[in-house]
């Protein structure tokens, strides 16, 4: 709330239809702030995203309507799955039976879980989280088998027909991300995201040149200019930018017109409420290169009931309505009955 009450004399007297002209505005008068990257753009995407939708709702048009119109009126979402505290090839079957049932055509489990075979983690660390990693960047060969297992166990589970991506959350090298990626070349993945540390493109083009699976990366990127270098060197298969978080709408658009002169599919990462994914749904339904977007609260239970009119996510589709702007009201009661410990509700005092 610091970063948005500093940016509020950059917006007072603007018009909301200025959109491009203030994002770039606002980008200026926070430079000291750091608005290359980080929470600074974050926060701009913030107020870039609330423009849109009040611009929709001035001209009575679903913000959809602002960046060239549909290319489809429902946007799949996939689901991010968490198989409780038990990292097992049953427990990641038996989840991924659960959200199939639940009509998700489009999954996603991690692989840099707790893995039996792990030996550069010790001390404190041990048993570690899903975000310790051995610091050497290493798969061993046992550690490998062990993932091949928990992706067979999922495939085996859910059949050919759905669509099943695996993440790594960057943590290995490349030699090693190379021979992951080529076992689990025969189970028809969807991708896998993030193998490598993301500073280094050209590591990151070595290991999607190396397999024949597609290679997602792009959450930690901001602005369009992030993307370039990945982009134009077509490190990735797959471009996964965080709308509400790398810039806003304009700039995802502008992202994904750029991956489209390379035939670059984009899969933007998602972990916002359901009126941040709606409004990111909306400029996807424009890109004629949108593939599937993430869907990261199956397990908040109170995730729909954030605002009014029922679940935005139906059969693993969010359907874009004909309302004005995003055409979504906040449940303001959900809302502050679920503020984190510490915080105030939109700057209240």
């Amino acid at each position: 709330m610091e970063l948005i009450e500093r940016m509020k004399p950059a917006l007072v007297g603007e018009s909301i239809f200025d959109v491009g002209k203030i994002f770039e505005k606002l980008v200026r008068e926070t430079s000291d702030e750091g608005s290359l990257a980080g929470t600074t753009v974050t926060a701009i995407s913030g107020i870039e995203l609330a423009l849109w939708d009040a611009v929709g709702r001035a001209l009575n048009t679903p913000i959809c309507n602002l960046f060239g119109g549909k290319f489809r009126n429902e946007i799949r979402v996939y689901a991010d799955c968490h198989a409780g505290d038990e990292y097992t090839p049953q427990s990641y079957a038996e989840k991924a039976r659960a959200v199939v049932d639940k009509g998700y055509a489009a999954i996603k489990f991690d692989l840099d879980v707790p893995n039996p075979h792990t030996r550069d983690v010790s001390g404190p660390e041990y048993p570690y989280r899903w975000w310790h990693q051995p610091y050497n960047r290493t798969i061993s060969s046992r550690e490998r088998d062990f993932m091949e297992a928990l992706v067979a166990a999922t495939r085996e589970a859910v059949g050919p027909d759905v669509m099943l991506a695996m993440d790594c959350h960057w943590k290995y090298n490349v030699n090693d991300a190379l021979k992951l990626a080529r076992a689990l070349e025969g189970y028809d993945l969807l991708w896998l995201e993030d193998p490598v540390p993301p500073e280094n493109v050209d590591a990151l083009a070595k290991v999607s040149s190396g397999t024949s699976i597609s290679i997602c990366t792009g959450e930690n990127l901001y602005r369009k200019h992030g993307y370039r270098e990945l982009i134009e060197k077509q490190a990735a298969d797959i471009v996964s930018p965080d709308v509400p978080k790398m810039g806003g709408l304009l700039e995802a658009k502008k992202v994904a017109d750029q991956a489209d002169t390379y035939y670059i599919p984009i899969a933007p990462h998602n972990v916002a409420s359901p009126i941040g994914a709606v409004v990111a749904a909306h400029v996807c339904a424009a890109m004629s290169n949108f593939l599937v977007m993430e869907f990261h609260a199956m397990e908040v239970e109170w995730w729909d009931d954030l605002v009014e009119g029922g679940p935005v996510i139906s059969d693993g589709f969010i359907l874009l309505r004909e309302d004005p702007g995003h055409g979504l009201v906040l449940n303001e009661d959900v809302a502050r009955a679920h503020l984190k410990s510490g915080t105030t509700f939109f700057g209240e005092r």
